[in-house]
């Protein structure tokens, strides 16, 4: 096994309520490393049938992102993992501050961070024929505008280790039907680059990891007879194979990786 000698470093993983989701996943795999964790998420109601949560499709992933952090967390604890679990809004300038208030008080510094936390539309809207001006903010203020705040703060509080992992997506830059939620993510992967070069004088590493089609509760049977044949290595991503390209890339061995956008995608979308 790989030691990332992340025993002892203290993490932020954004949207991290989900249990099959990325960012749980995340915070999984660096608690399993003794890292400290630090889990934000906000809760996204949307409708859903009760009786067809007991399997993936929409109905189980409107379920996970609409509750709380309960089950994540029991999980940690069964981990025994030193952690904190804030529900927040990272769009929000004044709330991320309190976030890290509250990391530095209970920790005295913050290590690596991980952008996960995102927002898109849902109903099929994200076209260029129907797209909305909500949806278009909404996407924006926390794929970007979050993602930036999240990242001022950790420059802000920096200490003498720094790792700045951001989530895209695999299609980021040919996205036809979510155009705005692709948008973004192409933003995001720009704003890896440049602010990797305004931080390196840090020493600090920005880079972004861009997932193919992830089984994180959303994807059900029909879908997945669909989007395999489009993966070359024939089976839809784990969360956890993100989430070990994300412990890589806060690692010390990762200290002269920056600015890179990392697709983890069997192959798909290259």
């Amino acid at each position: 096994m790989i030691s990332y000698g992340l025993s002892g470093r203290v993490v932020i993983v954004t949207g991290a309520n989900n249990p099959q989701g990325i960012g749980a996943t995340t915070a999984f795999a660096f608690a399993r490393e003794g890292a400290k964790v630090v889990l934000t998420y906000k809760k996204v109601p949307r409708q859903f049938d009760e009786n067809q949560t007991d399997k993936n499709g929409a109905d189980r992933y409107y379920k996970a992102n609409a509750g709380n952090a309960d089950i994540v967390e029991s999980k940690l604890k069964k981990m025994n993992a030193d952690y904190i679990v804030l529900e927040s809004d990272i769009s929000d300038e004044n709330l991320v501050k309190e976030i890290y208030s509250t990391v530095i008080k209970q920790y005295g510094r913050v290590d690596v961070l991980v952008n996960n936390a995102a927002a898109g539309d849902m109903d099929g809207i994200d076209t260029i024929e129907k797209i909305t001006q909500n949806v278009i903010d909404n996407t924006f203020k926390v794929n970007v505008r979050g993602s930036i705040l999240m990242t001022r703060e950790f420059i802000k509080n920096r200490g003498k280790y720094g790792r700045i992992i951001n989530l895209s997506t695999d299609a980021s830059q040919v996205f036809a039907g979510q155009i705005t939620y692709g948008a973004s993510k192409a933003t995001l992967e720009a704003l890896t680059r440049s602010i990797a070069l305004e931080v390196a004088k840090y020493g600090i590493t920005v880079n972004c990891v861009a997932p193919g089609p992830t089984q994180t509760g959303w994807i059900d049977d029909d879908l997945e007879k669909t989007v395999i044949p489009l993966i070359p290595m024939g089976e839809l991503i784990k969360p956890e194979d993100i989430a070990e390209t994300i412990l890589f890339l806060a690692s010390e061995q990762a200290r002269m990786l920056t600015g890179q956008v990392i697709k983890v995608s069997g192959g798909h979308a290259l």
